[in-house]
């Protein structure tokens, strides 16, 4: 039982992040749909920026909802030149399946790509693995926050990486009592609470909630994919935390499944003086930011001491000091970089197809987390790792 139900949580964390997403090509730092964007050279081209013979593709959310991992393919672009192909799912990815296939194919088309790292692996990722396998089988795949059945995806790719969810439950609930939670808001609509794995971490929540001698108060929000849009989802956030911070108090935690309403969560948190564990996806660049209206000089650009101390400043300025927290490092961008490094390694003989050893080690040199461990979904599933990154409070 228990092995079902880690398996059902880590199909959850592709759930959580994503709400929608959409299938025009897209250029570099737009937020339109899935399709193309930039790549350091022609599909053609060798990759005289490396000095390889062989490209790396990489599939994230467009900048609607997946900016995050969206810039970070985009800083594999310009660290890597022509090496690297980026190409993004659709924004509605849920109602677009067959544009997601198609773009995976559309990486797999170039012969030169030996490598193809999906970031976030949203529904149609296994059927894409497959139609590209019916046209070449000498591709390595890597895929994080899978939105599919576990063990579906274990077997059609090489390594997937996602979220120990079940540990984030008792994690995330702890660090709320831990800033003086009383009460803690779970914000998630039937969509995802049809997943059995973030319905399991929603379980975890409740249970450990239990424990502390937290109150626990599930609360419907709009789904971000629905007539209502992103920013529909968004407004319900803004107009709801006051008036469940009035109901509560000021010690109330709140928590959101879906990336595209952390934003206002942050804002109306900070403002009404309640608590923010951590996002749906802890980094410090999700949300933050634009929440607290943080602008990164481009000379601080990727530098994690500087955005966590504006995060700090910003936060102390309106009293919110102990109460608000992410990850130290971003687990999706760590999952693209790393996927990347582990892909070059491979591809160039150092390492063999499934080394958890060497991903354990590039995910410690990318969190700068040595306590970093990667545990496989079970023993049927070596190749299905799971992992968290020690915690940060403001």
């Amino acid at each position: 039982m228990f092995k079902k139900l880690v398996a059902m949580l880590v199909i959850f964390t592709m759930i959580f992040s994503l709400a929608a997403c959409g299938n025009k090509p897209q250029e570099s730092g737009d937020s339109g749909n899935g399709g193309e964007v930039a790549t350091g050279g022609d599909a053609g081209d060798t990759n005289e920026d490396s000095g390889s013979d062989y490209k790396i593709g990489i599939m994230t959310g467009t900048v609607s909802q997946g900016e995050e991992e969206f810039r970070a393919a985009e800083r594999m672009i310009e660290t890597y030149g022509d090496m690297i192909k980026h190409v993004t799912y659709p924004d509605k990815f849920s109602q677009e399946v067959e544009t997601t296939i198609s773009n995976v194919k559309s990486l797999a088309a170039d012969k030169d790509v030996k490598a193809i790292i999906i970031v976030q692996a949203v529904p149609g990722t296994a059927a894409a693995i497959d139609a590209v396998k019916e046209m070449r089988d000498d591709i390595l795949f890597i895929v994080g926050a899978p939105h599919e059945d576990p063990e579906l995806i274990a077997e059609r790719v090489d390594i997937a990486l996602e979220l120990n969810q079940l540990q984030r439950g008792k994690n995330i609930m702890q660090t709320a009592k831990d800033m003086g939670a009383e009460t803690f808001v779970h914000y998630s609509f039937p969509r995802h609470m049809s997943y059995e794995l973030l319905s399991a971490r929603r379980d975890e929540l409740k249970k450990s909630a239990d424990e502390l001698g937290i109150k626990f108060v599930e609360i419907d929000a709009p789904d971000p994919t629905g007539d209502a849009g992103v920013p529909g989802a968004q407004q319900f956030i803004h107009e709801d935390v006051p008036r469940v911070v009035e109901q509560y108090g000021k010690n109330t935690a709140f928590f959101n499944t879906n990336c595209g309403m952390q934003e206002p969560l942050i804002k109306q948190a900070l403002e009404t003086g309640a608590i923010y564990p951590e996002q749906c996806c802890p980094s410090p660049y999700h949300a933050y930011p634009g929440a607290l209206g943080i602008e990164i000089p481009e000379d601080k650009a990727g530098d994690l001491d500087y955005l966590s101390e504006q995060i700090r400043e910003k936060v102390a300025e309106k009293g919110g000091t102990g109460r608000f927290g992410t990850w130290k490092t971003p687990a999706n961008v760590a999952m693209i970089e790393a996927g990347v490094k582990y892909s070059i390694e491979y591809l160039d003989g150092e390492i063999e197809r499934l080394d958890k050893d060497a991903m354990t080690r590039l995910m410690r040199e990318i969190t700068e987390d040595n306590e970093l461990v990667l545990e496989p979904l079970d023993e049927d599933n070596p190749n299905f790792l799971l992992f968290v990154i020690q915690s940060q409070i403001f």
